[in-house]
């Protein structure tokens, strides 16, 4: 992993606190948690703990001057940055990261994402589109689905993630529309 390149990216997203009220810098609480969740955290208690537990290395690449965070205030910023600022930054460091080769198989596939499914907020279940990189076994990009949307619509936004050009895309005969495979 390229820390220093993933910072470089995150810089992009704007941090939308007020900043005489900022213990934690964006960035450190950004590194924190993808740094995280890749390394298996599942929830905010989690990433607090990888935090703690990796604190002298979490330190070579952020500044961490006030320790690490507490899971209310990850779970708390990360509520408020911009989603798509965060998946743009995180696709291109993915991009800088693994490189794709002209033949290689990529899959691109929906999957409904289990526990997602509100009933008394009368919210449907929460719907991605994924492109995998079947050789290197990593997530190339992904899209949420509009509400009352489908597959159909996400795939050419994801496309527009993704530089896979002369690669094997492998993709559900339902998403075989013209535009798609002309893309």
């Amino acid at each position: 992993m390229n820390g220093l390149n993933l910072l470089d990216h995150l810089s992009i997203i704007s941090d939308p606190r007020q900043q005489w009220k900022v213990e934690h810098k964006l960035s450190d609480i950004l590194f924190l948690t993808i740094v995280a969740v890749i390394g298996g955290a599942e929830g905010w208690e989690e990433i607090q703990d990888f935090g703690v537990d990796h604190f002298d290395w979490l330190q070579q690449y952020g500044d961490f001057d006030n320790g690490i965070p507490v899971h209310d205030t990850i779970a708390r910023v990360m509520g408020m940055i911009s989603g798509k600022q965060l998946q743009k930054s995180f696709s291109a460091w993915m991009r800088d990261c693994h490189g794709v080769t002209a033949g290689e198989v990529v899959a691109i596939d929906g999957k409904t994402l289990r526990g997602t499914y509100d009933k008394g907020r009368r919210q449907g279940a929460i719907h991605m589109v994924s492109a995998f990189s079947a050789a290197n076994q990593v997530v190339l990009g992904q899209v949420k689905t509009a509400e009352k949307s489908n597959e159909i619509t996400a795939i050419p936004q994801l496309l527009e993630l993704l530089s896979i050009r002369d690669c094997l895309v492998t993709i559900d005969a339902m998403d075989c529309q013209r535009a798609i495979a002309k893309r």
